[in-house]
């Protein structure tokens, strides 16, 4: 029996990719075509690989096993084809972030993870929009949120913990009782998970009607207008963590309440980390996320 090789190339193409469309774009042919030779080599095994799942596809039991076994071999005929035509093998990457994560905790850890792995082209897409994986070409997400998204793999980036925090030239730190906050602006973040009428029945405080406050729809935004000294924000470690390690922002409160609540997720199907190059990247942000969790023990306070 003649192997059918053109087959096999596009079923990887489609279980790798999760998606008959993507993987079409990806082998610049049509969706129509991409189905026809999967049938093809449905029909040459005796087996169904695929079967629909939503708007995308899932691989049935077989198909599973057919793709395990396969990939390995897989990406050894790419990088060999690479290799002979005389260039290195250039893999791309995409991630979704958020606009704040990607400037505040990502983008100052990058480099290590393109150092460790040069053959990685990455594309960091920075957006609050979710991702649709059955229309879009996004390897990964990291996005806000409460972690309930049904049908994909997700995977809390870390536990974060939220406080009061200013510019030390604003006010000095362990310098206000929680209630003469009140007498200060207050920054916003509106899209936050912890807002300041959460924060201040914990605090034991009973606010007016209104106090002083200027508000944004990002957290970058809020971490950057608190080391310009424009009041007081309640932001996250993870968020502020290179103005917490510089100075740029200390908590002026005496004995806050401890606010921890994991707000970033890692998201994508389940079938993106069977790829290489999401593994690679989830392994490196784990890591990342251990050493700075090191930093933020349990009621450790900035200061």
């Amino acid at each position: 029996m003649q192997l059918p090789i053109k087959a096999i190339l596009v079923f990887h193409a489609a279980a790798r990719a999760g998606s008959i469309a993507r993987a079409a774009e990806e082998l610049s042919v049509t969706p129509s075509a991409v189905s026809q030779q999967i049938q093809v080599l449905e029909v040459q095994l005796g087996v169904a690989l695929l079967t629909k799942a939503g708007r995308g596809i899932a691989l049935t039991e077989a198909g599973e096993r057919y793709f395990s076994m396969i990939s390995g071999q897989m990406e050894s005929i790419e990088q060999a084809t690479a290799t002979l035509r005389g260039f290195r093998s250039v893999t791309t990457l995409t991630v979704r972030a958020t606009p704040t994560l990607s400037n505040k905790w990502l983008l100052p850890r990058l480099g290590h993870f393109l150092d460790r792995h040069p053959d990685l082209e990455l594309r960091l897409d920075g957006t609050n929009e979710p991702t649709d994986f059955n229309q879009e070409l996004v390897d990964i997400e990291l996005r806000h949120g409460d972690g309930r998204w049904p049908g994909l793999y997700v995977e809390s980036i870390a536990e974060e913990q939220f406080y009061p925090v200013c510019s030390p030239d604003y006010a000095a730190a362990n310098s206000l009782r929680p209630e003469e906050v009140l007498g200060h602006r207050l920054i916003h973040s509106v899209k936050s998970q912890a807002q300041w009428n959460s924060w201040f029945p914990l605090a034991g405080v009973t606010p007016e009607e209104r106090w002083p406050r200027v508000l944004f729809d990002r957290s970058h935004m809020a971490i950057d207008a608190a080391v310009r000294g424009m009041g007081i924000a309640l932001e996250s470690t993870l968020m502020m963590d290179e103005e917490l390690q510089r100075g740029r922002l200390i908590c002026p409160v005496i004995s806050p309440p401890e606010v921890r609540i994991s707000t970033q997720w890692i998201v994508c199907p389940r079938d993106h980390l069977r790829q290489k190059k999401v593994r690679l990247f989830l392994e490196w942000l784990r890591t990342e996320r251990d050493i700075w969790q090191a930093a933020y023990p349990s009621g450790a306070i900035p200061r």
